[in-house]
């Protein structure tokens, strides 16, 4: 073991989704070993634990993962499980934390931000259950990192995480394993595959698009191998450093290509895109964009035609920005429905306690009990397992939910990059006023409630405040502002609009259309085009 002097970094505080930075501040010398020397002190220590490690295959996660394991060596761990060549999907991970009964687990991601020297870099610490550190956690590390004043890293060779097998590295043993393997199977249990294959034997025609990310080993696997989809069902299956060039976000402005040939000519009869770290999805049928709201709201109403699911829903919870459409379903079936702030760790104590099944965020992740983290291709097998037991297109099944539930009408303005001052002020500002708001009448839209969400976890009694402000109008429409944790320059502010309509009219507007008097009443209130500048938001979903 050699013990390296070192100094604090500014800013290594996790932010939603663990430490994520440019690569080239993580390259810099001490940088990833101060971080992850913060971490393991933090958990107390990883003397004779088990870890899991694995990333999303982007640019230096390789080279991180050497590192990683020599000072997982020198600070004693027992075992390392690491995916074949440093893969693993950040759902995989979740599932290979709790199934080998590992103490926690690493993962090398940036999640859905671009990858590239030039590009984004990040690292996540998740706990034993498998899913992402709670606040507990991550307040002890950057507690950590600030104070730190040496780190731990064993003077051994790198290893060959391409070779399937088992080492000893000092006194810790390291076992590379298959990625994929473990996690198809999972799946496996709880769909009904045999409908699956009857469906693409049917001539069923899907398009997967993996964005050159960590999914398309195992979209390969599950959906031409397992599943008999037709060979090239999946593109750009291939994981790139640079994800080929693309931004692998799954929404309608990065998965530009899907987007163009779901909504084209002779389109196939269902679509999906991951992200970098298959943890998001994004679905459209045939000339049919589903918002994650309303995927939402339809994976809780069609759960009961799953096998893993047949049981019924314990309930379900989404994140407060996310659309209240899923509050609906719930209402209906009569489980509860789950308010949390954002970022899947809140999800975590309501799964382990039994209190939910299925969770999601209008950020384009859902999932259920079956891991700890979201996870992009389960809920693409969900849909079509819905599909197959329906007998209905994507177009029939989203006509029929909102002719039985109403349909709320959702949409989230992204205003990137801003200065770090300017945001904090504009959300500021709003707080002070939020008190003289209700009874206000803005664009014809009367205020009726507004405030700062705070969240306190019904399971631990811990509270999370400062998560966002919320306005709500009558008639069941809102508005949500807060800023993002997942961005890696700048400030990241997030418009999110809500409107509700309750049928039999008007259930089938173009939703930026819906979404005027919202909208308007939004610049009324909040001025955001006013206030920085712009023209309009980056990006619009």
């Amino acid at each position: 073991m050699t013990r390296h002097a070192t100094k604090p970094f500014a800013g290594q505080k996790p932010g939603t989704s663990g430490l994520r930075k440019k690569t080239r501040v993580f390259m810099q010398p001490d940088y990833l070993e101060n971080f992850v020397q913060a971490t393991f002190d933090a958990i107390g220590g990883v003397r004779g634990k088990t870890l899991v490690l694995g990333g999303d295959g982007r640019f230096y996660g390789a080279e991180a993962a050497q590192v990683i394991l020599k000072m997982a060596a020198a600070n004693h761990a027992a075992r390392v499980i690491v995916g074949q060549g440093a893969w693993l999907s950040t759902p995989a991970a979740s599932n290979l934390i709790r199934s080998r009964g590992a103490d926690g687990g690493l993962i090398l991601s940036a999640s859905h931000n671009p990858g590239g020297p030039d590009e984004d870099f990040g690292v996540k610490y998740n706990i034993a259950n498998g899913g992402p550190a709670p606040e507990t956690v991550t307040d002890a590390i950057f507690a950590r990192a600030v104070a730190l004043t040496s780190y731990a890293k064993a003077d051994l060779p790198d290893i060959d995480l391409g070779r399937i097998g088992e080492i000893s590295f000092g006194d810790m043993r390291v076992e590379v394993v298959d990625p994929v393997a473990l996690y198809a199977d999972l799946i496996e249990e709880l769909f009904d595959f045999n409908a699956l294959r009857d469906l693409f034997k049917a001539g069923f025609r899907v398009r997967i698009d993996s964005m050159n990310a960590i999914t398309g080993p195992y979209a390969v696997e599950i959906f031409e191998r397992r599943l008999g989809a037709a060979a090239g069902s999946v593109m750009h299956e291939t994981p790139l450093p640079d994800f080929g060039g693309m931004h692998p976000d799954p929404n309608p402005t990065w998965a530009h290509e899907l987007m163009a040939i779901m909504m084209g000519d002779d389109a196939p009869d269902f679509g999906a895109a991951s992200d970098g770290d298959g943890d998001r999805n994004m679905i459209l049928g045939a000339g049919v964009y589903v918002s994650p709201s309303d995927g939402l709201a339809v994976l809780a109403a069609n759960a009961h035609l799953c096998p893993g699911y047949n049981a019924g829903l314990k309930g379900v919870a989404r994140s407060m920005p996310t659309s209240m459409a899923v509050d609906r379903v719930a209402q209906t079936l009569g489980i509860a429905c789950h308010e949390t702030p954002t970022g899947w760790k809140f999800f975590g104590n309501l799964l382990d306690a039994g209190q939910v099944t299925l969770c999601g965020e209008e950020s384009f992740g859902t999932g259920s009990d079956h891991v700890r983290e979201k996870d992009g291709l389960w809920a693409v097998l969900m849909w079509l397992n819905i599909i197959a037991r329906r007998g209905q297109s994507v177009a029939q099944i989203l006509a029929d939910h909102w002719a039985r539930f109403g349909r709320n009408y959702y949409s989230r303005h992204d205003y990137e990059a801003l200065p770090v001052d300017q945001a904090n002020a504009i959300l500021s500002d709003l707080c002070d006023r939020l008190a003289d708001l209700p009874g206000q009448v803005v664009n014809g839209l009367t205020i009726t409630a507004a405030d700062e969400f705070s969240y306190t976890d019904p399971v631990d009694g811990s509270v999370s405040g400062h998560q966002g402000v919320r306005i709500q109008f009558d008639g069941g429409s809102r508005i949500v502002l807060r800023l993002s944790g997942t961005g890696t320059e700048g400030a990241t502010l997030r418009l999110y609009l809500e409107r509700y309509v309750a049928g039999p009219g008007g259930l089938h507007e173009n939703p930026q259309t819906a979404l005027a008097p919202i909208i308007a009443a939004s610049d009324a209130l909040v001025g955001l085009r006013a206030r920085t500048g712009r023209s309009g938001p980056d990006v619009v979903t």
